[in-house]
């Protein structure tokens, strides 16, 4: 209550924001004569001209020749494609036979098995690599790197040390503000799914909105200037995809997950900036990047100007604070095809290779561009997200050059309740959770 006995008005702040998606969009989409080999000849030649600019710092001594220049026992630098031979990769040519046959098909978690090995490839040829510096449960098919070794009578190339790309430079962080703004990071709604919550939903929703809470709590969503919902939103039964032909009350079952998105999201965008991503579980393209969900999908809120569909990936800037997230299928693709102690360590790898999906086109689905590859990482982001991970967690990655970078892990909302909240600027965004239960709600550090 004010002084003079009239509650006080809180007033939602605001921020400057840029959408930087242009790379991801696909402007004239056509499948015609294209082939995937040009993504990886595009790639090579964008990383190796980096790489050789950082080879004369890290082996100044030493040549680099091509695959085909190889001499049996003289140390040299490589440059070239990462390609992993497993046992275990799933096959079309397995599937059908085995679906052919009596026996089930077991689909395992991950792919990886102790007779793995990697080659590496360029234009010239290829080589087997061995020696215990590269270890091929660390890598993936996709990667470019710089390598420094020599081959062996055996014909293979023994690997003494590696060196990847780091951290791509980064735009020169904002003065710290005089004042907090907060940013919400949500995923996997999965509205319309068994284990979602409506209730728990409106918990959020209201909290962001400003209409939960004490005067502490209000203060605080006042100060929220952006939310970001990063894939999987709906969830629509399988099994009625397929189906050519469907009965009313399954046409519903289409439409009644997006109408009440809808509802839920127009409350949010109000009063806040809010940009949506598409997911795997969403109706959007497939493959990689993922174009943004068709306004029509949602009359309430694109009525606002607050609405913004987005891709997935996702790249935007608030206050000059570079945002760079995804929906999680290249996580979840790495995890499939190498290991790590956590997806945090995953994700630290991704920005280090400088690239956001290193197994598309291999076992990621992507567009097939033909002169460039958009999931290169040129300009290194101050917050990496990545949405639908098994928990939240957060990590301050420090680069070489003073780089400085948030990585945030943002679980599925539909199975623990929990959103992310990232304060900008103050020890470079530190993140919270909120944790939305039907019987709970608050703030942990």
């Amino acid at each position: 209550m004010g002084i003079d006995g009239e509650e006080a008005l809180l007033q939602r702040k605001q921020s400057t924001y840029l959408s930087l998606d242009e790379t991801f969009e696909i402007r004239k989409e056509t499948y015609r004569g294209q082939q995937y080999s040009q993504i990886y000849f595009a790639r090579l030649h964008l990383m190796r001209t980096l790489l050789y600019s950082l080879v004369p710092n890290w082996k100044p001594s030493l040549p680099v020749c091509t695959v085909l220049e190889l001499e049996g026992g003289k140390e040299c630098i490589i440059v070239g494609t990462l390609y992993k031979h497993m046992k275990l990769k799933p096959s079309i040519l397995d599937e059908y036979s085995k679906e052919r046959s009596a026996t089930p098909l077991v689909k395992p978690h991950n792919f990886m098995h102790p007779d793995d090995h990697l080659v590496l490839e360029d234009e010239s040829g290829r080589v087997k690599l061995s020696g215990t510096m590269l270890l091929p449960s660390a890598y993936v098919t996709g990667l470019v790197v710089a390598l420094h070794g020599k081959e062996t009578g055996a014909g293979d190339f023994l690997v003494l040390e590696i060196l990847e790309a780091g951290l791509a430079p980064q735009i020169e962080l904002p003065l710290k503000s005089r004042e907090d703004k907060y940013v919400v990071l949500v995923s996997g709604l999965s509205i319309g799914s068994s284990t979602s919550n409506p209730l728990q939903f409106q918990l959020l929703v209201d909290h962001i909105t400003g209409h939960l809470g004490d005067e502490k709590q209000q203060d605080i969503a006042a100060q929220i200037v952006h939310v970001v919902i990063a894939g999987n939103s709906v969830e629509i039964p399988h099994g009625l995809l397929n189906v050519l032909n469907l009965a009313s009350k399954d046409q519903s079952s289409h439409s009644d997950p997006i109408q009440e998105l809808d509802i839920l999201l127009t409350q949010i965008a109000a009063g806040v900036p809010l940009d949506i991503m598409p997911g795997v579980n969403d109706p959007a393209n497939f493959s990689l990047p993922q174009q943004a969900l068709n306004r029509c999908l949602f009359p309430g809120s694109a009525a606002y100007n607050t609405f913004r569909s987005c891709t997935n990936p996702h790249c935007f800037e608030l206050d000059n604070i570079r945002f760079l997230g995804t929906s999680g299928q290249n996580i979840d693709d790495l995890q499939k095809y190498s290991e790590a102690k956590d997806q945090l360590e995953f994700m630290e790898r991704t920005l280090k290779w400088r690239h956001l999906a290193p197994t598309a086109p291999n076992t990621l689905g992507c567009y097939p561009f033909t002169d460039r590859d958009p999931f290169m990482i040129e300009s290194c982001p101050h917050v990496y997200f990545v949405g639908n991970m098994d928990k939240y967690d957060t990590h301050l990655l420090k680069g070489s050059e003073g780089q400085l970078v948030r990585l945030v892990s943002i679980p599925k909302f539909s199975e623990t309740g929990i959103a992310v909240v990232s304060l900008l600027i103050e020890e470079l965004h530190s993140c919270r959770k909120i944790l939305c239960r039907i019987d709970m709600m608050h703030l942990d550090n």
